[in-house]
């Protein structure tokens, strides 16, 4: 029942990243282009959901436990270290020169055009690439 749940998220959560247009790679560009062709459209998306992150937070981690789970899976680090600050300027560098964040792009998969599947398989590679020189240099 949890994977019909996760599934059906995944799919409204989709639904409403291709009706908000972050699934469009130019609108995206042009959101990110401060000095050019600037799009703000893409920030009343993005405040939209923080104003609904701001209301529900804290009534849903007042709950005992969530809905669905055992337990809350909180972060546990809050420190800044090397690896989340290179970890995010790839991704900045990423999003900014493709016009696509890992949400967007695999829901852009379904439209068929080779641009997102380039993508989403450079984005595993990189993952894959990250979690194995990780291991690497944490074996040594």
């Amino acid at each position: 029942m949890n994977r019909l749940i996760a599934v059906l998220t995944g799919a409204m959560f989709g639904v409403g990243l291709t009706l908000a247009g972050m699934v469009n790679p130019y609108k995206v560009l042009n959101f990110l282009n401060l000095l050019g062709n600037w799009d703000p459209s893409l920030a009343l998306v993005m405040g939209g959901g923080l104003a609904v992150t701001l209301v529900s937070f804290r009534w849903v981690l007042n709950r005992p436990k969530p809905i669905l789970a055992a337990e809350f899976s909180l972060p546990v680090r809050f420190d800044i270290d090397r690896k989340l600050v290179i970890g995010g300027v790839l991704f900045g560098l990423g999003w900014g020169v493709a016009g696509y964040c890992p949400g967007p792009a695999i829901a852009a998969l379904s439209f068929g055009s080779a641009e997102p599947w380039l993508f989403v398989v450079a984005m595993l590679l990189g993952s894959f690439s990250c979690q194995w020189l990780d291991k690497r240099s944490s074996d040594s």
